[in-house]
């Protein structure tokens, strides 16, 4: 029994240490112990008079409200470049943003068969003209031996008819003009067919050497090169890609418009155009508008030309503004807009003094924010105000 009641003292002494405890933890987070520390639900006032670096004035106005279609800026010509023979590629001398000039070599095939193939149309045009060479030499002797047999026939014939020859010399010197006359008629369609040989011989030839230079793929035109899709070692089909090549300086924002909005677009008409990675408002004109709508989004296809600009490069996102009617908005200078987190905030003028309140902002028009809610327009609010 002694024992048991040092026991139950200890027990009621450790008790009252963790409530001091708990009651000092309580106090010092509830500041206290902390000087200078503002407790909960004190908002402490400015000391100091706050002072706008300039004001604007919250406007409200009916504008015409857009669609913002999304887009790419693509160029106006992209070129695919292909390969009209097969074969196995060598070398790409080329590589993704190289600029090319028309005529530039860009992938070299093996040429060793096309080269093979040319050599023997070649030798073959050298037989056939040596074949013609032939049958002019054979052409020139029948002629002379057909020029003899028609003077003898020509000398018989007068001498038949003064009868100072006889029939048999009459008949033997008109068979030998007619052998004579047959043999070079045969040497000449000979010749005909000779001559005729060498056309063919030489189109072949031709034909070979094209399909040999097809092993040089050149630059049909100025541009720069987007993508390279082979490498050395690759086989070279007619119809597989091998580079593509774009035009420069060219570019336009195809964009894609729900089928409610397309017929508010027309052919020719300026348009507004947004490409944010360059800080400017574009405009240009419609060029094309696909009349066929895509069946998965149920969008057309529209294609605005851009003026040049600095900074702009295909593959870009841009926003086509399509007119849909009018809208009546409040905004406010972008500079009056404050960010705390998440929050935004805007100060107005109440007689002498300055107030903060909460506003919700939409779209951005150059430097004017729209305000969704906060603001009823007319109000005066501050410009980046810094403390005296």
């Amino acid at each position: 029994m002694n024992e048991k009641k040092p026991r139950k003292g200890l027990r009621f002494f450790a008790f009252l240490c963790g409530i001091a405890a708990l009651v000092l933890l309580m106090l010092y987070m509830a500041g206290v112990f902390v000087p200078n520390k503002i407790g909960p639900g004190v908002v402490p006032l400015e000391k100091r008079k706050w002072t706008p670096k300039g004001t604007a004035k919250a406007v409200r106005e009916t504008i015409t409200d857009f669609y913002e279609a999304p887009g790419t800026v693509r160029p106006r010509q992209e070129t695919r470049v292909e390969s009209r023979v097969q074969g196995r590629i060598v070398e790409v001398l080329v590589k993704p943003g190289d600029f090319v000039k028309e005529g530039d070599r860009l992938v070299l095939l093996d040429s060793r068969e096309f080269q093979a193939r040319l050599d023997r149309a070649q030798q073959a045009v050298f037989s056939a003209r040596a074949r013609r060479d032939q049958a002019r030499q054979a052409v020139k002797s029948v002629e002379a031996v057909f020029e003899r047999a028609r003077t003898s026939y020509e000398r018989v014939k007068t001498y038949f008819k003064s009868e100072a020859a006889t029939k048999q010399q009459m008949e033997a010197a008109e068979a030998a003009f007619q052998q004579a006359r047959a043999g070079l008629s045969q040497a000449r369609e000979s010749l005909k067919e000779s001559e005729s040989g060498i056309k063919q011989a030489e189109k072949s030839a031709l034909e070979a050497r094209i399909v040999e230079d097809y092993t040089e793929i050149r630059s049909d035109a100025e541009g720069q090169v987007v993508e390279r899709l082979v490498e050395p070692g690759d086989m070279a089909f007619p119809g597989k890609p091998l580079l593509v090549l774009q035009t420069r300086g060219v570019l336009r924002l195809e964009a894609l418009v729900p089928e409610g909005f397309i017929d508010r677009i027309k052919m020719g008409e300026t348009l507004k155009v947004v490409v944010t990675a360059v800080k400017k408002s574009l405009s240009g004109p419609v060029t094309e508008i696909v009349p066929a709508a895509d069946p998965a989004t149920r969008s057309f296809l529209v294609k605005v030309d851009l003026p040049e600009t600095k900074g702009l490069h295909p593959g870009m996102f841009g926003r086509l503004m399509v007119p849909v009617g009018e809208v009546s908005m409040v905004w406010t200078p972008e500079d009056a807009i404050e960010r705390v987190g998440q929050l935004e905030m805007v100060r107005i003028k109440s007689d002498e003094d300055w107030h903060r309140v909460y506003v919700t902002t939409g779209r951005v028009f150059d430097t004017r924010v729209e305000v969704l809610s906060g603001l009823d327009g007319g109000e005066v609010v501050a410009l980046k105000g810094k403390v005296q």
